[in-house]
C-alpha cells in the first residue's frame, strides 16, 4: 500500500493535473505521505545549510539548531495550509484540508531531490561555477510553486487568475494567525507573571 502511495506521489509530481485531480476526487493522496515529505525536506534543508561546500555556504555550521529549522519548515507548512483553508473556505473552494495537506506536501518532493543533489554538487564547484549549484535549487523551487498553483487551481476547482488571488489572500492569512497567535502568547505571559508575582507577594506575608 505504502509503494503504492509512494508510486503514484512521484506520478503526480510528472503530471500535476491529473495527479492532483485523482487526489481531490479519487482519494488517491496520503496525508502521513505528505507530512513525511515536510519532514524529509526539513532535514535537507537544514542539511544544505549545514553541509554545503564553503563556495555556496555562508552560515556557520556550528550556530546551526537542525532541530529548530525542521520545526520552522513545518510551521510554516501548517500556516499555509491552514491559512488557504480558512480562505478557500469564504471563496466557496472545494478542497478539503487534507487535500491542500497533500498537495503541499507532494508538492515538496522535487526540493528534497534537489537540495540533495545540490549538498553533493556544492562540494565539488570551484569559486567560478557556483551559478550551476543556485541553478538547480532554482529549478527545484520553481518546481514546487508550479506544483503547489496547480495543486491549489484543481483540488478547489478554481481558475488561475482566482488561484493567484487566493494565494496571496493565503499569504495575508498567514501574516494575520502568526499576529495572533503573538498576541495570544503575549497574553498569557502577562496572566502568567500575574499570578506568579500574586503568589510571590502571598508567600513573602506569610
Amino acid at each position: 500500500m505504502f509503494k503504492e502511495k509512494l508510486k503514484y506521489a512521484f506520478y503526480t509530481i510528472a503530471h500535476p493535473m491529473d495527479g492532483f485531480y485523482e487526489i481531490r476526487h479519487r482519494g488517491r493522496g496520503s496525508v502521513p505521505l505528505a507530512v513525511l515529505f515536510v519532514l524529509l525536506f526539513g532535514i535537507c534543508f537544514s542539511a544544505n545549510r549545514q553541509y554545503a561546500g564553503f563556495v555556496v555556504n555562508f552560515v556557520n555550521p556550528m550556530a546551526i539548531n537542525s532541530f529548530a529549522e525542521v520545526l520552522s519548515v513545518f510551521v510554516l507548512f501548517l500556516l499555509f495550509c491552514v491559512g488557504n483553508w480558512s480562505i478557500t473556505c469564504l471563496m466557496n473552494g472545494e478542497g478539503r484540508l487534507k487535500d491542500i495537506v497533500t498537495v503541499t506536501g507532494y508538492a515538496m518532493l522535487p526540493m528534497i531531490f534537489t537540495f540533495i543533489i545540490g549538498i553533493i554538487l556544492s562540494r565539488f564547484v570551484v569559486a567560478d561555477e557556483e551559478a550551476f549549484y543556485y541553478l538547480l535549487l532554482g529549478l527545484g523551487i520553481a518546481w514546487f510553486a508550479m506544483l503547489v498553483l496547480t495543486g491549489i487551481m484543481t483540488v478547489h476547482n478554481y481558475t488561475l487568475g482566482k488561484t493567484l488571488l487566493t494565494m496571496i489572500l493565503t499569504f495575508v492569512a498567514m501574516l494575520i494567525i502568526i499576529f495572533l497567535a503573538t498576541l495570544l502568547y503575549s497574553l498569557v505571559g502577562q496572566v502568567i507573571s500575574f499570578f506568579v508575582s500574586i503568589y510571590n507577594e502571598l508567600m513573602l506575608r506569610v
